[in-house]
Order: structure tokens, then C-alpha cells, then sequence
């Protein structure tokens, strides 16, 4: 598995150089995107920094990925007619079953539209879900 990341350190060394290089990576993956899907993944990428703004960004099993304490977090994929947002855990989704009825998911997934990015609150509530599982009490 190939994760390139660093951290927000901007400005503190080699740290800052490997950040700069997992965000190209997330660029990089973006701007290969028709629209929609651009702005709806630039969205839905704004919206997981700024609910973990110390995540470190990159590239994991070939799509852009959060990173935490050295566990995936959150992560984002397009395909030919939805996005998926990547909770990295097979439990995650299962726990809010409520909020996310009005998706298609999967153990790993929840699709949603090309044009349309997800509530932030949903978002947030994938995050601390998945959170929750990882770090300590």
C-alpha cells in the first residue's frame, strides 16, 4: 500500500516537503476529473481538513486518503457515475445506519452524486465514527 503524506507542519522541514507532495498527489488525482466530480470531490475534500485539519493527506490504494496517528481516517474515490466516500472501515457506515439511508453503501462505501457533495454534519459524523474506533478513550 502506498501512502504519500506528511503533516500541516508547513515551513518545519522535510515534514513539510512530504506534505506538499501528498497534496500534489491529491491534486494530481482531482484534476484528472470531469466536472462535476472535480468540484464535488474538491468539496468534499475541503470539508474533511476542515473537520481534521492535522490529517495528513495522500495517496492510499490509489485514491486520495486522511491519515491520523497513522490510521486511515476518511478517503474519496470517483467512478464513472458516482463518488465514494471511504470511511476505511468495514463497521462505520453500519453505526449511523439513520444517516445514511439515503445512500447506496457498502461495507467500505457510500456513493453519492457526481454533482452533489455530502452535508458537512454527515461528514463529521463519519469522522468522529470512525475516530472513535481508533483512538483511545
Amino acid at each position: 500500500m502506498e501512502f504519500c503524506a506528511g503533516s500541516n507542519s508547513a515551513g518545519r522541514g522535510e515534514r513539510a516537503d512530504s506534505n506538499l507532495v501528498s497534496q500534489q498527489a491529491i491534486d494530481d488525482y482531482l484534476a484528472r476529473l470531469d466536472e462535476p466530480k472535480q468540484s464535488t470531490l474538491q468539496e468534499l475534500r475541503r470539508t474533511i481538513r476542515s473537520i481534521v485539519p492535522e490529517a495528513e493527506q495522500g495517496i492510499s490504494y490509489g485514491t486520495p486518503a486522511f491519515r491520523l496517528h497513522g490510521k486511515l481516517i476518511a478517503g474519496f474515490a470517483a467512478f464513472k457515475s458516482h463518488l465514494s466516500y471511504l470511511p476505511h472501515s468495514g463497521s462505520v457506515l453500519a453505526e449511523l445506519p439513520d444517516d445514511v439511508a439515503g445512500y447506496v453503501t457498502s461495507k467500505g462505501a457510500l456513493q453519492f452524486a457526481i454533482d452533489k457533495p455530502l452535508p458537512k454534519a454527515l461528514v463529521k459524523k463519519l469522522i468522529a465514527t470512525r475516530l472513535g474506533e481508533i483512538l483511545p478513550l
